[in-house]
């Protein structure tokens, strides 16, 4: 005679999955900055400021410093997608960081020294929506309606 058993496993909240996206998101960003071809000017990469001449995808100015933070906020999104309130805060903070950003890059001239990271237009745009998506993401709902998803299996009686 058998018994049917149920095994559960957890199931990510919307808010994880988000997390979970953005973060492997940065940190290929993270990588891509380091690789020559990728980032074109690849040999006029700097450690930080607006002298680097490094562009991803031809775009975005890089520099050492600039692939680091995507890096860091792609290892911290994957570790805090592991909950839903490290996920939400994740998000929430690091997009208000990004809107901080996107402020402070429409107020420093590109050609500033104050331009440390460095910041041109094109990252500007990236980080209004960047600021926008996670903090708007931060709100979708903590957990799942049904918490687990449920497998039915036959095992034998005892």
């Amino acid at each position: 005679m058998t018994v049917p058993t149920h095994r559960t496993t957890p199931r990510r909240s919307p808010v994880q999955t988000a997390a979970l996206l953005y973060g492997a998101v940065f940190l290929l960003v993270g990588i891509a900055g380091f690789i020559p071809g990728i980032t074109t000017n690849y040999d006029q990469l700097m450690v930080a400021g607006h002298h680097s001449e490094a562009m991803l995808l031809g775009i975005f100015q890089v520099s050492w410093l600039h692939n680091i933070v995507h890096l860091l906020y792609g290892v911290a999104g994957l570790a805090l997608a592991r909950s839903a309130s490290g996920a939400r805060n994740y998000l929430l903070w690091g997009g208000v960081v990004y809107l901080v950003l996107w402020i402070y890059g429409l107020l420093v001239g590109q050609e500033s020294q104050a331009n440390f990271v460095p910041l041109n237009t094109a990252d500007d745009w990236l980080h209004l929506f960047l600021g926008v998506t996670m903090v708007g993401l931060s709100f979708l709902r903590r957990d799942t309606h049904d918490r687990s998803a449920t497998h039915n299996t036959t095992g034998p009686a005892y």
